[in-house]
């Protein structure tokens, strides 16, 4: 069996040799073979999966691993810490589906030795009991009451809901002509409608949506914003012990009578959390899409048909979930031509793999009515069941409630000057300015 470890548990990161090191130093050992910060020498050296190079480019930057590397690329994470991104289509299905092989227990991982202390996706990577770490029977039972909890979400109220609070967001700007769409619509719809679907008193509603969007925007107060949004969480589950009630929090307590309250919350906070920006970035992207391509801007204001066919093209091009951390290899195996160690991390590229070219062999060929996109994972650790179809139900809502409202919708930049998102994870704009002729509020 693989021994795991906790990474509390791990040696202190080493220092790396400078020049401060004494004379006559050997040198650094011989690199163990298959190590993926020391590539194949016919090969150039390991991808950095940080920096500007890569942030300002993505595409480009998978394009050129894959000339260089293959479906299975060596890579440096922050630090330089060494991992293995995966960026075959048919590659990332052979991780996702084989749990034997590539487990999701971090503390297998044999590089806890070179990770410093404040490495910035520790959060990503540090074993909690939480349900993404967990593997086997437990994961399977704790999987099957997450997606029983999301099954008893009504699609007719949740779609009610919606408008609902599109209408609402609507009217605060509609009067004005102009709008920031990813701060004044495209993070609070999904924020409002999942605080609903999670039992959230209707007076929280707003201040969870508030504490959620923050917590996701990677500045200096996404991490007190985090911490409001668990006290809500902690709140909501003491509040359904007590008194439960039809929605996702009660059914999932209900469902998990093991589980401690710690536990619990980590739980919600992770579906919160996980649904939560996949969702508005898909609302984004896809609005950008609609006011960019010719394709989709001559039928804004009738054929209701191109939002579902712009949402899907998203999934596959703009994907809002890039990259995921990952799986760690339980045993030594071969992936992609690349010889992966026990303990080795394999990042998952889910948009590189969705662009894989042995994929779309025709660059021609659209991509209307594909939905074997990876951009929701797959396998045992993939979107819960219902999850996908409650985030479609979120995001398809508020775009035709939005293009109801506001028909003549256009950009208030030039479609170069949007910007994107220094993101390794997400691929989601950093604001999406727009004007419009101004109409009263609909109350």
């Amino acid at each position: 069996m693989t021994n795991l470890q906790d990474p509390q548990d791990s040696p202190a990161p080493q220092d790396s040799p400078g020049a401060e090191d004494a004379p006559g130093d050997p040198g650094p050992a011989a690199p163990p073979p298959g190590c993926p910060a020391h590539a194949d020498p016919s090969h150039t050296g390991p991808a950095l999966l940080y920096g500007e190079r890569y942030l300002r480019n993505p595409a480009e930057s998978y394009e050129r691993m894959r000339r260089d590397h293959g479906q299975v690329a060596p890579v440096l994470l922050e630090s330089d810490v060494p991992a293995w991104l995966v960026l075959g289509y048919r590659e990332i299905r052979q991780v996702v589906t084989d749990v034997q092989t590539y487990g999701r227990d971090s503390r297998r991982w044999n590089r806890w030795d070179e990770v410093p202390s404040d490495w910035p996706l520790m959060p990503w990577v540090a074993h909690s009991p939480m349900i993404h770490f967990t593997e086997g029977d437990e994961h399977r039972r704790r999987s099957a009451a997450v997606s029983d909890a999301l099954a008893s979400v009504d699609p007719f109220e949740l779609r009610r809901h919606c408008e609902r609070f599109a209408d609402s967001l609507i009217d605060k700007f509609v009067g004005s002509g102009k709008a920031d769409l990813v701060f004044d619509y495209v993070y609070s719809v999904p924020a409002l409608a999942m605080g609903t679907m999670y039992g959230l008193p209707e007076d929280q509603l707003e201040y969870m949506a508030e504490a959620v969007t923050v917590s996701l925007l990677s500045n200096d107060e996404s991490m007190a914003a985090q911490q409001r949004a668990a006290e809500v969480v902690q709140r909501l589950v003491a509040a359904k012990r007590e008194e439960p009630g039809p929605d996702v929090t009660s059914r999932y307590i209900e469902n998990s009578p093991d589980l401690t309250d710690e536990q619990l919350v980590g739980d919600l906070m992770v579906m919160i959390a996980a649904g939560m920006p996949a969702t508005s970035y898909w609302i984004g992207n896809t609005v950008r899409l609609m006011l960019t391509d010719d394709r989709f801007t001559v039928t804004l204001a009738g054929n209701r048909r191109s939002i579902g066919e712009a949402m899907n093209e998203v999934l596959w091009a703009d994907s809002p979930l890039q990259n995921v951390i990952g799986r760690f290899a339980t045993r030594d195996t071969t992936l992609g031509d690349q010889r992966i160690r026990a303990g080795d991390l394999l990042v998952l590229g889910f948009a590189a793999a969705n662009a894989d070219p042995l994929l779309w062999p025709d660059s021609t060929v659209g991509y209307a009515g594909n939905n074997a996109y990876v951009s929701f994972s797959g396998g045992d650790y993939g979107c819960p069941a219902h999850a996908p179809d409650l985030g479609k139900i979120i995001s398809e809502t508020a775009i035709e409630v939005l293009l109801d409202r506001v028909p003549d919708l256009e950009l208030a930049v030039e479609p170069d000057e949007l910007q994107w998102m220094d993101s390794l994870w997400y691929r989601c704009l950093v604001s999406l300015p727009v004007t419009f002729t101004p109409a009263p509020a609909a109350g």
